[in-house]
């Protein structure tokens, strides 16, 4: 691994726009965060009760929130530390690109594929007829892209992904190792006792920054397209069905499924495991709990979950009530135990009254 030069907190604090704060001239060879920090590296703290915790480190300067200090340790003050840090750790450890410039001689490229100056392609590769790929593209080893598709500028595809005939890919989408875009979805007919496949003659259309992450799928339309809009990022292990609509910007996180044509509106957040079943809509800006299961629309801004799916609100309701189940009950065995004895005693006056009424005597 190639050694990178120290640098010292000046030329950190002139990256990232920061003002520094105590010895300046301090050299930082590396960056950590606060837990595994060295010395003579630089960490960060975004909260003033870490404050101690760094002061304490071996940290040898701390990159602070504008308006804090570390007392003892040299800082750099910015308005983003995470922004900011992400920007020095990449000084240190910069991404180490395994594609060489160019194609490689043991990629196969049909003749009819058009590729824009400055496109990688890695070992192994293929790229089918009437493929375009856009400038500053890169596709690296073992990525297979079939016939008619069209990759953006500045698009990065990561080993082992492969995208069916006609696929779209808008500029500077990533997709990550594994991924499968417009395989066919899962849709089926009854004939004669047998499944027969649905037509599988649409595509998939991935907006421009949109991320796709490892071992995720998405299934082309039946006739025409699966969306997926601007900027939505997509974790590993998600199921996007034929036809679906996902709106921009949305998040969808790992093991997220939607099945088909369901629509989303722009700002959706999905958190891990969500279940969504076909043909619903779920609106602008609306969050969906872990495990939910959506059964039916969302309307947009609502926070929702449970299994199915409702508004927050109701949910806590309904925890709240089943929280008290148990003392409901015991509440219940004892009003029905005195009913019973209620019962029992009203039972024998009623007959020591009829036994009275008979008696001569009485």
């Amino acid at each position: 691994m190639t050694e990178l030069r120290p640098r010292t907190l000046s030329d950190l604090a002139h990256l990232v726009a920061g003002r520094t704060t105590g010895d300046a001239t301090v050299t930082i060879v590396g960056a950590a965060p606060l837990d595994e920090v060295a010395p003579r590296q630089i960490t960060l703290i975004d909260q003033p009760e870490r404050l101690a915790q760094a002061a304490q480190s071996p940290a040898g300067a701390v990159l602070v929130p504008t308006g804090l200090t570390c007392q003892d340790k040299p800082t750099i003050e910015v308005d983003d530390v995470h922004a900011a840090f992400a920007t020095i750790v990449k000084l240190y450890r910069p991404h180490r690109c395994s594609v060489a410039p160019g194609v490689a001689t043991s990629a196969s490229v049909s003749d009819t594929a058009k590729l824009a100056e400055g496109v990688t392609i890695g070992a192994g590769a293929t790229v089918a007829d009437d493929v375009t790929i856009g400038p500053g593209a890169t596709i690296h080893a073992g990525v297979h892209i079939m016939a008619g598709c069209q990759i953006g500028a500045g698009v990065t595809i990561f080993p082992a992904v492969t995208l069916y005939e006609n696929t779209v890919v808008g500029d500077h989408a990533i997709i990550h190792s594994g991924a499968v875009i417009g395989a066919y979805g899962f849709g089926y007919r009854q004939s004669q006792g047998r499944h027969e496949l649905s037509a599988q003659l649409g595509n998939v259309v991935i907006g421009p920054h949109v991320e796709v992450g490892a071992n995720s799928t998405i299934d082309r339309g039946t006739y025409s397209s699966t969306r997926i809009g601007e900027g939505t990022k997509i974790d590993n292990l998600v199921q996007i069905a034929h036809n679906c609509q996902i709106g921009k910007h949305n998040l969808l996180c790992a093991q997220v499924g939607i099945a088909g044509s369901t629509t989303t509106g722009d700002y959706v957040v999905m958190a891990g495991q969500v279940g969504v079943r076909d043909h619903v809509h779920i609106g602008e800006g609306a969050r969906i709990g872990a495990m939910a299961g959506v059964s039916n629309d969302i309307a947009a801004g609502v926070v929702a979950f449970g299994a199915p799916a409702t508004p927050e609100r109701d949910q806590k309701i309904l925890l709240a009530s089943l929280a008290k189940l148990p003392e409901m009950r015991k509440q219940f065995k004892q009003i029905r135990k005195s009913v019973q004895n209620l019962e029992s005693s009203a039972r024998q006056h009623g007959s020591q009254g009829g036994r009275a009424a008979m008696d001569p005597a009485a």
